[in-house]
């Protein structure tokens, strides 16, 4: 649920506007009730704006509400300094929505008080129409969602678990950029936490998991060597202890380097990644929370604005691992890392786990542990990945769908990669030399559904440069 503020422009005649008082109330009541019913919080003046005095008094008395959008709406002619003024006295994302009507000029009203935003680089966006044409309200919706998503990210914080994995520029960002240009703090942890914590989880509570695991898991594979009953354990009380980190310190989402030090030494923390990105756990409900394998801190943002844009739905990461040239069919594959909600995307855990299947983790990993296995359940999704082009942020966005084949043609496609970590079969709806010659990092994230457009505003709300491939071009 979005807080949208909700202030109309009128005119500034007091013979005027006193004839247009109820034609105004009438119209943003009328937007006023599309929103609540989409499910958003509106916050309204008190009256329509006629006068400079209520353009700062009503514009102050919205923005002490913190509102994720701020809506100037436009079903009049309205005197364009009342926009200026309040425009002054708001803080966060600014939509101005106009009517097209050729009786009450209100187009004419949001093209003069949105030619006098641009003129001091006040940032907006637009939408005109009628509010009863669905078209018209998606597009206000679809800058609700991206309003609400970027005002989420600010006053968070990331949690770094561990530094720089195996010499991946693409996976560290500048704190100080973060923090100016998304309103996200990085809190630097080291993975000692982890180790340390770990052997201090509850014994209990580290037994349920393990036999919630042996339950209900499609199978776990234990070989005596690389995957047993206590490298299991340990990775629970790996998973026990990020949560303890994350309530500690109070972090919204985080990514955890492992490689090579906890990888080698210690364990893998695929178990970990997975139930943290999962919407449960083995102790039952739970919200999200985005953690990024190699503490990949442009893969955990680009997972956390998917998050928000969706409600918490969980989000994919995973590496740009194969090419099946034959099928045009791509292979995201990433050790352990993808949430089991996406093993079936059902909302009954068990039903997930009944696809999912623990496996020894391979020889890249000496410590061992379990890597969560599975392929992601067919359907389309939205692609997307925050990377910097001289030091310049954008966004690479593309539609595409994942795809499960009969279970021979699966397993023969993962065993072209590494078998026992989770695959995304995917189709991009782009061209696999287009693809491959602008994507500008080796992991790349989605979730389900279409959310182009959202992405797109979200760009415009943060001044990142949108780079749509193929048909989100």
């Amino acid at each position: 649920m979005a807080r949208i503020g909700l202030l109309t422009m009128s005119d500034g005649r007091d013979f005027v506007a006193g004839d247009l008082t109820e034609f105004c109330t009438d119209a943003e009541s009328a937007l006023a009730r599309a929103l609540e019913a989409a499910g958003h919080e509106v916050i309204r003046a008190t009256e329509p704006v006629w006068t400079n005095l209520l353009a700062t008094s009503e514009a102050r008395r919205i923005a002490d509400a913190r509102p994720d959008l701020t809506v100037f709406h436009y079903p009049v002619w309205a005197f364009p300094h009342f926009t200026m003024l309040a425009a002054s006295e708001t803080t966060g994302p600014l939509m101005l929505l106009g009517s097209i009507d050729p009786v009450q000029p209100g187009m004419v009203g949001l093209l003069a008080g949105g030619g006098a935003l641009d003129q001091i680089g006040r940032r907006h966006t637009r939408a005109w129409g009628d509010i009863h044409d669905p078209a018209v309200l998606e597009r206000v919706l679809v800058q609700v969602r991206a309003a609400t998503a970027v005002q989420g990210l600010r006053g968070s914080t990331f949690g770094r678990v561990g530094g720089r994995p195996m010499g991946m520029y693409t996976a560290v960002a500048n704190a100080d950029q973060w923090v100016e240009k998304f309103g996200v703090d990085v809190e630097e942890i080291d993975q000692w936490e982890i180790v340390r914590r770990a052997e201090h989880a509850d014994a209990g509570r580290v037994k349920n998991a393990v036999q919630w695991l042996e339950k209900h898991a499609a199978g776990v594979h234990y070989d005596g060597a690389q995957l047993t009953p206590a490298l299991l354990e340990r990775q629970v009380r790996t998973y026990y202890a990020m949560r303890e980190l994350i309530d500690e310190w109070n972090l919204d989402f985080s990514g955890i380097k492992g490689q090579p030090e906890l990888t080698t030494h210690f364990c893998t923390m695929d178990l970990a990644e997975a139930f943290l990105n999962d919407p449960y756990d083995w102790d039952g409900p739970k919200p999200t929370h985005v953690c990024a394998t190699e503490a990949d801190m442009d893969g955990a943002l680009t997972m956390q604005v998917l998050k928000l844009l969706t409600d918490g739905t969980p989000a994919l990461f995973a590496d740009v691992r194969h090419y099946h040239a034959d099928k045009d069919v791509w292979d995201l594959c990433n050790s352990g890392q993808h949430a089991t909600w996406y093993a079936a995307r059902s909302d009954d855990p068990a039903e997930n786990m009944a696809k999912v299947n623990l496996y020894p983790e391979v020889f890249f990993f000496p410590a061992g542990g379990a890597s969560v296995q599975h392929v992601a359940a067919p359907g389309d999704a939205t692609f997307a990945r925050l990377t910097r082009r001289d030091h310049r942020y954008r966004m690479h966005v593309v539609r595409g769908s994942f795809e499960s084949y009969d279970d021979a043609t699966n397993e023969a496609m993962a065993r072209q990669s590494t078998f026992e970590w989770p695959h995304a079969f995917t189709r991009l709806h782009v061209p696999a030399d287009d693809f491959l010659s602008r994507f500008g990092a080796n992991h790349i994230h989605a979730v389900p559904g279409e959310h182009v457009e959202e992405l797109r505003a979200v760009c415009a709300l943060l001044d990142i440069d949108y780079e749509g491939m193929g048909d989100a071009a």
